[in-house]
Order: structure tokens, then C-alpha cells, then sequence
């Protein structure tokens, strides 16, 4: 693995020592981070609200000059209730007296992207509003992949708005052949979830969902919202979708809380592990390649922090969503003293935290191993 790759699939299965002056290469690619435009993706169920958050940022607030992409994926409509001039034509930008504009997206969403790039520096962040698209794999490896996309945009955070009155029932739809419904896969791709109409349930009934979004997916954070009325510092610009973002995860994500798969609903869940130690940098890749190529539909999302042996203090992280990896150095080692804890986080469906933690404790450099 090359340590300042932007993509790696971790396809070579050895990492050769860093030279002092290749820690600049992550400050600079930081550097390069800050002057991309984000962009958030916002996942949900018709009818959670998305709708009267985007003419919320579209003609409500007045802090954040934002675009917002309204993209229509299958045969899901768009949503009737936003600003219907904007749905003439995909080239067609709808300015708002706020400085936001609306565009819809019909298809090519390069296409459209590339045409805005010449005017993204005119505004704070990017939505992307995903109807109809449980999976938003698709959109963040054509952003960290295109070159025409990842020279101009990132992906700062994943979305999910969820309803708090009817959730619950998304949640418990039994999908086909064991398939995961459609609500499942949202909160576990997301890096920050909107629990809204709140004021719809009982404080009961919210605490009870709350602890069932975490069994979902831990490392999300919940943010209670009525009416859709988004603390937007909260989800735009905010880098939460990052390689570095598991290191200001809470230590307790990472016990082992004594599940009972077996008592589980959900198909889908998280699963944190960390443990002490340098990593075999050949036999972690080769867990890596073994682990993707056969389960790579069923992981929705993996982070990690590692030590790696004859790597001195270079301290490295990983995210990744399905197959595809970004691998490389963290802008600050291992500091003198720092125990040694790698950490990983799994978010998908049918995960084995017994067998995840043997396999990655296998991967331990052993003094005798040379």
C-alpha cells in the first residue's frame, strides 16, 4: 500500500518504510482537502422531511450560501414540493434570495457537478439530496475517483434524515430472502443522523429509538430536529466523513458490549474492536484483500486506526465503503509514549465480532515471525 494514496484498494501486500520527508505529504493533502468544496449527502424515506429541509436552506436561513442537487435515481419522482421552476432541465439553476440555488439532476451527475465547478467557490457546501438510493457507494466512488470530481469536490458527511414517528416501521420491514431493508442500509452508512419530528413521539418512545439507531450504527451521531429545522453547522463542512474521524470516536465504541446476535432484529449492526500491538503489514493486507473480496457487499462501511511493525511512528488510518479503501499516513504519529492501540470499526450486515477480532489478532507481528 502506497501511505498517500487518495484510493487504494489494497491490492500490494507490503508497506515500505517512510522517509522523514514524506510526513509532508499529509499536511499537504489536509491542505488540498480544505480548498475542495464539500459535499453532503442526504439519505432518507420519502415522506422523513427532506423535502421542508431543503426549502429550509432554500429560503429560510441566511448563514449558508448552499447548493443543493435534488438527483433523481430509478424511477422515484422528484419530490413535487421543491421550488418546481428548477425542474425544467438539468442545466437549469435556480438562484434564491438567500444566495442558495436548487438544480435538479437528472442522470449524469459528473455532468452537472462539472458545470458547476467554475462557480462552487461561491458557496459554503454542496447538498446532495438522494431520492430513491439506499446505497450512496455509488456517488462517494465516482467523487474520490473521477479526477474531474475529486480535484474540485469531497465528500464531507453522509445524512440520513429519519422520521421519528414512522421509522420504526421502515426499520421492521422484512425484506425477501434475507435481504437488508432499505432504512437499515441508510443508518448504517451515515456519518450523522437527523432524528426528525421528535415532537411526534414520546420521550419514551425517542430514547427507545435512539438506543436502536445505536445498535445500528454507533459511531453515527444523533441530532434531534422538528420540522427539519437542521442545525446546519452540524452537518455541512463539518469533515466527519474522513480517514481521521475514528480517532475522536468515544474508547467505550470500541468494548465489546456482550451482544446476542442471535436476539438481533436487525440484520445490520456495528461492530468496534481495538487492541494493543504492531500490525504485520503483509499479513493485514492480505486479511484486507481475503475480507473484501468476499464480503465486500455486506460491509457498509470500515474505518481503522493501525500501527504497522518497521514503520516507526508513522501512525496510518483507513475508511472505506464496500470495496473501495483510502489508505494512508494520519497528519500526526504516534506520539513518544502513545500506547499502541489499533482500533476498527465495522458497520454491515451478518458481522462476527469473534471472528473479526481472531482474524485481525492474527495479523500481530510476532517477534519470531523474521
Amino acid at each position: 500500500v502506497t501511505p498517500c494514496t487518495h484510493a487504494s484498494s489494497l491490492d500490494r501486500p507490503s508497506l515500505r518504510r517512510i522517509s522523514p520527508t514524506e510526513h509532508a505529504c499529509t499536511s499537504t493533502m489536509a491542505e488540498q482537502a480544505e480548498n475542495l468544496t464539500p459535499i453532503t449527502v442526504i439519505t432518507g424515506f420519502l415522506g422523513a422531511g427532506k423535502t421542508t429541509l431543503v426549502n429550509y436552506i432554500l429560503k429560510e436561513q441566511n448563514k449558508w450560501k448552499i447548493a443543493v442537487l435534488e438527483n433523481e435515481f430509478g424511477e422515484v419522482s422528484i419530490d413535487d414540493g421543491l421550488v418546481a421552476e428548477s425542474l425544467d432541465a438539468p442545466e437549469d439553476l435556480i438562484t434564491m434570495d438567500n444566495g442558495c440555488v436548487c438544480c435538479s439532476v437528472r442522470g449524469d451527475l459528473v455532468r452537472t457537478l462539472g458545470q458547476l465547478a467554475k462557480r462552487r467557490k461561491d458557496f459554503d457546501a454542496m447538498i446532495l439530496e438522494t431520492t430513491g438510493l439506499a446505497d450512496p457507494a455509488p456517488i462517494v466512488y465516482t467523487i474520490q475517483t473521477n479526477p474531474k470530481m475529486s480535484d474540485n469536490y469531497r465528500i464531507d458527511s453522509i445524512v440520513c434524515l429519519a422520521d421519528a414517528k414512522h421509522i420504526n416501521m421502515h426499520l421492521d420491514e422484512k425484506k425477501p430472502d434475507g435481504a437488508v431493508n432499505e432504512a437499515q442500509h441508510q443508518v448504517a452508512f451515515a456519518d450523522k443522523i437527523l432524528l426528525n419530528k421528535v415532537d411526534l413521539v414520546t420521550e419514551d418512545e425517542k430514547n427507545k429509538l435512539k438506543a436502536r439507531l445505536n445498535g445500528l450504527n454507533k459511531f453515527a451521531t444523533v441530532i434531534e430536529t422538528e420540522r427539519s429545522r437542521a442545525p446546519l453547522d452540524q452537518i455541512l463542512a463539518v469533515n466527519s466523513f474522513n480517514m481521521e474521524s475514528i480517532l475522536t470516536y468515544d474508547p467505550n465504541f470500541f468494548d465489546d458490549d456482550g451482544e446476542k446476535l442471535e436476539h438481533r432484529t436487525d440484520l445490520v449492526q456495528s461492530v468496534g474492536i481495538q487492541f494493543g500491538g504492531n500490525l504485520h503489514a503483509q499479513w493485514f493486507n492480505m486479511f484486507m484483500m481475503d475480507l473484501l473480496r468476499e464480503r465486500a457487499e455486506d460491509l457498509y462501511r470500515t474505518k481503522g486506526l493501525l500501527s504497522f511493525h518497521g514503520q516507526g511512528d508513522t501512525k496510518f488510518v483507513f475508511q472505506g465503503v464496500h470495496e473501495q479503501i483510502n489508505f494512508g499516513p494520519a497528519q500526526k504519529p504516534w506520539a513518544e509514549g502513545e500506547e499502541r492501540v489499533n482500533k476498527f470499526v465495522f458497520i454491515g450486515k451478518n458481522l462476527n465480532r469473534k471472528e473479526l477480532t481472531k482474524s485481525l489478532m492474527e495479523c500481530l507481528y510476532k517477534e519470531d515471525e523474521e
